[in-house]
């Protein structure tokens, strides 16, 4: 089923959405989850949460790209619950890892703490990602808005693991470089 007919379901508070949503997207839904998570069952659970959030969303939202809605529900859910479940102790996961390594670039404490700051670098970090190479915009979004490992993104990519680190080091280095520049970071 196309993504438009799975939309006019939603719309409709047709329940055949739920599934139709489920067999195109599950897959998806579930990998950006486990890869956030590193727990099945959290992961189902957020994929689960995902279709209510989809269906709570649709309407008003008319999403004109239904992976990628579905994604940054999926990303959303999985990204709190990590947090909860991280509250007191950090987890061994890529969600880890990765944070950990975009940390010297973003502030991560609350040094940001008006919206409109929060706004600023969110905006500026997309326009960065604007003037990279397709290869290393795809490997970056892969590693911190999906949170692939560097070896599942090595893979995909047919690199090898060092390429990969090092093109996230050097983009990495440049955001950071970037996010001076434009005054967001000090």
């Amino acid at each position: 089923m196309e993504d438009l007919e799975i939309v006019e379901l939603y719309w409709q508070r047709n329940e055949e959405a739920i599934k139709e949503t489920s067999k195109k997207y599950g897959n998806y839904c579930y990998t950006i989850a486990n890869n956030i998570l590193y727990n099945n069952e959290d992961a189902q659970e957020c994929v689960n949460d995902t279709y209510l959030g989809a269906w709570n969303a649709i309407p008003p939202h008319h999403p004109n790209v239904l992976s990628t809605f579905l994604g940054k529900i999926t990303r959303r859910l999985s990204l709190n619950k990590w947090r909860e479940k991280n509250a007191i102790k950090r987890g061994n996961g890529e969600a880890a890892l990765s944070f950990d390594e975009l940390e010297e670039c973003i502030p991560s404490n609350s040094s940001i703490k008006e919206e409109l700051a929060l706004k600023e670098l969110s905006e500026a970090i997309n326009t960065f990602l604007e003037t990279l190479k397709v290869d290393e915009r795809k490997v970056f979004v892969c590693r911190y808005f999906y949170f692939e490992s560097i070896d599942e993104i090595a893979f995909r990519f047919s690199f090898t693991p060092s390429k990969v680190k090092m093109m996230l080091k050097r983009t990495r280095d440049r955001l950071k470089d970037y996010l001076i520049g434009k005054g967001v970071l000090e």
